[in-house]
Protein backbone atom coordinates (compact mmCIF):
# COMPACT_ATOMS: atom_id res chain seq x y z
CA UNK A 1 0.00 0.00 0.00
CA UNK A 2 1.37 3.43 -0.97
CA UNK A 3 0.77 6.10 1.66
CA UNK A 4 0.47 9.70 0.50
CA UNK A 5 0.67 12.61 2.90
CA UNK A 6 -0.77 16.03 1.96
CA UNK A 7 1.05 19.21 2.77
CA UNK A 8 -0.26 21.34 5.64
CA UNK A 9 -4.06 21.55 5.72
CA UNK A 10 -5.11 24.87 7.26
CA UNK A 11 -8.75 25.20 6.19
CA UNK A 12 -11.43 22.50 5.94
CA UNK A 13 -15.00 22.64 4.66
CA UNK A 14 -17.39 20.05 6.09
CA UNK A 15 -20.97 19.54 4.94
CA UNK A 16 -23.70 17.30 6.28
CA UNK A 17 -27.38 16.75 5.71
CA UNK A 18 -28.17 16.40 9.41
CA UNK A 19 -26.58 17.37 12.71
CA UNK A 20 -24.23 14.51 13.69
CA UNK A 21 -23.57 13.34 10.08
CA UNK A 22 -20.21 15.10 9.99
CA UNK A 23 -19.18 13.78 13.39
CA UNK A 24 -20.23 10.20 12.56
CA UNK A 25 -18.52 10.19 9.17
CA UNK A 26 -15.40 12.24 9.82
CA UNK A 27 -15.21 13.08 13.52
CA UNK A 28 -11.90 11.31 14.05
CA UNK A 29 -10.36 12.98 11.02
CA UNK A 30 -11.54 16.38 12.27
CA UNK A 31 -10.03 15.71 15.69
CA UNK A 32 -6.71 14.80 14.08
CA UNK A 33 -6.68 17.71 11.63
CA UNK A 34 -7.54 20.29 14.27
CA UNK A 35 -4.86 18.94 16.57
CA UNK A 36 -2.35 19.55 13.76
CA UNK A 37 -2.47 22.45 11.28
CA UNK A 38 -6.15 23.31 10.75
CA UNK A 39 -7.09 26.80 11.93
CA UNK A 40 -10.46 27.26 10.19
CA UNK A 41 -13.39 24.88 9.86
CA UNK A 42 -16.33 25.97 7.70
CA UNK A 43 -19.40 23.80 8.23
CA UNK A 44 -22.80 23.60 6.55
CA UNK A 45 -25.69 21.44 7.77
CA UNK A 46 -28.93 21.30 5.80
CA UNK A 47 -31.44 20.46 8.53
CA UNK A 48 -32.14 21.32 12.15
CA UNK A 49 -31.87 25.10 11.96
CA UNK A 50 -33.51 26.82 14.94
CA UNK A 51 -34.00 23.57 16.87
CA UNK A 52 -32.27 21.77 19.71
CA UNK A 53 -30.36 19.75 17.13
CA UNK A 54 -28.61 22.93 15.97
CA UNK A 55 -27.53 23.53 19.57
CA UNK A 56 -26.17 19.97 19.71
CA UNK A 57 -24.21 20.51 16.50
CA UNK A 58 -22.66 23.78 17.64
CA UNK A 59 -21.52 22.30 20.94
CA UNK A 60 -20.22 19.14 19.27
CA UNK A 61 -18.19 20.90 16.56
CA UNK A 62 -16.67 23.19 19.17
CA UNK A 63 -15.22 20.06 20.80
CA UNK A 64 -14.38 18.14 17.62
CA UNK A 65 -12.61 21.23 16.23
CA UNK A 66 -11.06 22.50 19.44
CA UNK A 67 -8.31 25.00 18.66
CA UNK A 68 -9.78 25.99 15.29
CA UNK A 69 -12.23 28.73 14.43
CA UNK A 70 -15.56 27.12 13.54
CA UNK A 71 -17.93 28.87 11.14
CA UNK A 72 -21.21 26.92 11.19
CA UNK A 73 -24.34 27.48 9.10
CA UNK A 74 -27.41 25.35 9.83
CA UNK A 75 -30.32 25.52 7.38
CA UNK A 76 -33.92 24.52 8.10
CA UNK A 77 -34.58 22.14 5.21
CA UNK A 78 -37.12 19.51 6.38
CA UNK A 79 -35.46 16.27 7.48
CA UNK A 80 -35.90 13.55 4.87
CA UNK A 81 -37.22 15.95 2.23
CA UNK A 82 -34.07 17.49 0.76
CA UNK A 83 -34.74 16.35 -2.84
CA UNK A 84 -38.05 18.24 -2.73
CA UNK A 85 -36.11 21.37 -1.71
CA UNK A 86 -33.41 21.10 -4.38
CA UNK A 87 -33.23 24.84 -5.05
CA UNK A 88 -32.85 25.68 -1.35
CA UNK A 89 -30.10 23.12 -0.95
CA UNK A 90 -28.26 24.23 -4.08
CA UNK A 91 -28.50 27.92 -3.20
CA UNK A 92 -27.41 27.25 0.37
CA UNK A 93 -24.41 25.28 -0.85
CA UNK A 94 -23.46 27.98 -3.36
CA UNK A 95 -23.67 30.68 -0.70
CA UNK A 96 -21.58 28.53 1.64
CA UNK A 97 -18.97 28.06 -1.10
CA UNK A 98 -18.53 31.83 -1.35
CA UNK A 99 -17.53 32.00 2.32
CA UNK A 100 -14.52 29.69 2.16
CA UNK A 101 -11.57 28.43 0.13
CA UNK A 102 -10.73 25.15 1.84
CA UNK A 103 -7.76 22.85 1.36
CA UNK A 104 -10.05 19.82 1.58
CA UNK A 105 -13.80 19.18 1.64
CA UNK A 106 -15.48 16.46 3.73
CA UNK A 107 -18.95 15.49 2.48
CA UNK A 108 -21.29 12.48 2.21
CA UNK A 109 -20.45 9.87 -0.40
CA UNK A 110 -22.53 9.56 -3.55
CA UNK A 111 -23.78 5.98 -3.02
CA UNK A 112 -25.35 6.70 0.38
CA UNK A 113 -28.87 5.23 0.53
CA UNK A 114 -30.37 8.14 2.46
CA UNK A 115 -31.91 10.62 0.06
CA UNK A 116 -30.70 13.70 1.97
CA UNK A 117 -27.11 12.44 2.10
CA UNK A 118 -27.15 11.36 -1.53
CA UNK A 119 -28.43 14.70 -2.86
CA UNK A 120 -25.77 16.61 -0.96
CA UNK A 121 -23.07 14.22 -2.20
CA UNK A 122 -24.12 14.83 -5.79
CA UNK A 123 -24.19 18.62 -5.45
CA UNK A 124 -20.91 19.16 -3.59
CA UNK A 125 -18.62 18.36 -6.57
CA UNK A 126 -20.61 20.76 -8.74
CA UNK A 127 -19.92 23.54 -6.25
CA UNK A 128 -16.41 22.72 -5.04
CA UNK A 129 -15.17 21.92 -8.53
CA UNK A 130 -11.41 22.29 -7.99
CA UNK A 131 -11.10 20.79 -4.53
CA UNK A 132 -10.24 17.43 -3.08
CA UNK A 133 -13.56 16.05 -1.84
CA UNK A 134 -13.46 13.12 0.60
CA UNK A 135 -16.80 11.31 0.80
CA UNK A 136 -17.40 10.02 4.30
CA UNK A 137 -19.57 7.04 5.25
CA UNK A 138 -22.45 7.10 7.72
CA UNK A 139 -23.23 3.86 9.50
CA UNK A 140 -27.00 3.27 9.87
CA UNK A 141 -29.77 0.72 9.32
CA UNK A 142 -29.40 0.60 5.53
CA UNK A 143 -26.73 -1.79 4.21
CA UNK A 144 -25.00 0.87 2.16
CA UNK A 145 -21.44 1.09 3.44
CA UNK A 146 -19.16 1.80 0.47
CA UNK A 147 -15.91 0.30 -0.70
CA UNK A 148 -13.68 3.00 0.72
CA UNK A 149 -10.72 4.12 -1.39
CA UNK A 150 -8.97 6.37 1.13
CA UNK A 151 -8.25 5.34 4.72
CA UNK A 152 -7.13 7.72 7.46
CA UNK A 153 -5.64 5.91 10.48
CA UNK A 154 -6.78 7.08 13.90
CA UNK A 155 -4.81 6.71 17.13
CA UNK A 156 -6.72 4.76 19.78
CA UNK A 157 -7.35 7.85 21.88
CA UNK A 158 -8.78 9.75 18.90
CA UNK A 159 -11.19 6.95 17.96
CA UNK A 160 -12.39 6.65 21.54
CA UNK A 161 -12.67 10.42 21.91
CA UNK A 162 -14.85 10.51 18.79
CA UNK A 163 -17.20 7.89 20.21
CA UNK A 164 -17.35 9.69 23.56
CA UNK A 165 -18.17 13.04 21.96
CA UNK A 166 -20.93 11.48 19.84
CA UNK A 167 -22.50 10.11 22.99
CA UNK A 168 -22.07 13.32 24.96
CA UNK A 169 -23.36 15.83 22.43
CA UNK A 170 -26.06 14.09 20.39
CA UNK A 171 -28.39 12.98 23.15
CA UNK A 172 -31.40 13.38 20.88
CA UNK A 173 -30.15 10.35 18.94
CA UNK A 174 -29.80 7.97 21.89
CA UNK A 175 -33.14 6.37 21.07
CA UNK A 176 -31.67 4.68 17.99
CA UNK A 177 -30.75 1.10 18.87
CA UNK A 178 -27.51 1.31 16.85
CA UNK A 179 -26.26 4.61 18.25
CA UNK A 180 -23.53 3.57 20.68
CA UNK A 181 -19.77 3.34 21.15
CA UNK A 182 -19.66 -0.28 20.00
CA UNK A 183 -21.08 0.64 16.59
CA UNK A 184 -18.75 3.57 15.98
CA UNK A 185 -15.64 1.81 17.23
CA UNK A 186 -16.62 -1.37 15.38
CA UNK A 187 -16.64 0.35 12.00
CA UNK A 188 -13.43 2.20 12.86
CA UNK A 189 -11.82 -1.12 13.80
CA UNK A 190 -12.84 -2.67 10.46
CA UNK A 191 -11.35 0.26 8.52
CA UNK A 192 -8.26 -0.05 10.67
CA UNK A 193 -7.85 -3.69 9.63
CA UNK A 194 -7.88 -2.52 6.00
CA UNK A 195 -4.88 -0.22 6.53
CA UNK A 196 -2.96 -2.09 9.25
CA UNK A 197 -4.00 0.30 11.98
CA UNK A 198 -6.03 -0.25 15.12
CA UNK A 199 -8.68 2.23 14.02
CA UNK A 200 -9.33 4.32 10.90
CA UNK A 201 -11.97 6.27 9.02
CA UNK A 202 -12.79 5.42 5.41
CA UNK A 203 -13.60 7.79 2.57
CA UNK A 204 -14.52 7.60 -1.10
CA UNK A 205 -12.64 9.74 -3.62
CA UNK A 206 -14.13 10.07 -7.09
CA UNK A 207 -11.30 12.13 -8.54
CA UNK A 208 -7.93 13.30 -7.28
CA UNK A 209 -5.14 15.17 -9.02
CA UNK A 210 -1.73 13.68 -8.26
CA UNK A 211 1.30 15.54 -9.55
CA UNK A 212 4.53 13.52 -9.53
CA UNK A 213 8.17 14.25 -10.19
CA UNK A 214 8.84 16.50 -7.22
CA UNK A 215 6.41 19.27 -8.08
CA UNK A 216 3.24 17.92 -6.48
CA UNK A 217 1.31 18.58 -3.31
CA UNK A 218 1.72 15.05 -1.99
CA UNK A 219 4.73 13.19 -0.72
CA UNK A 220 5.12 9.51 -0.09
CA UNK A 221 5.31 8.61 3.57
CA UNK A 222 8.64 7.17 4.75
Amino acid sequence: MIGLSPGPVHSVAVVGAHPDDIAIGAGGTLLSLCAADVTDVHALVLTGGGTAREDEERAALADFCSGAAVHLTVLDVPDGRSPQHWNTVKEGLEEFRRTCEPDVVLAPQRADAHQDHRLLAKLVPTTFRDHLVLGYEIVKWESDLPRTTVLIPLPDEVARRKAALLSTHYRSQHGHDWYDDETFLGLARLRGVQCRSRYAEGFVVEKMLLTVGGAGHFEREP
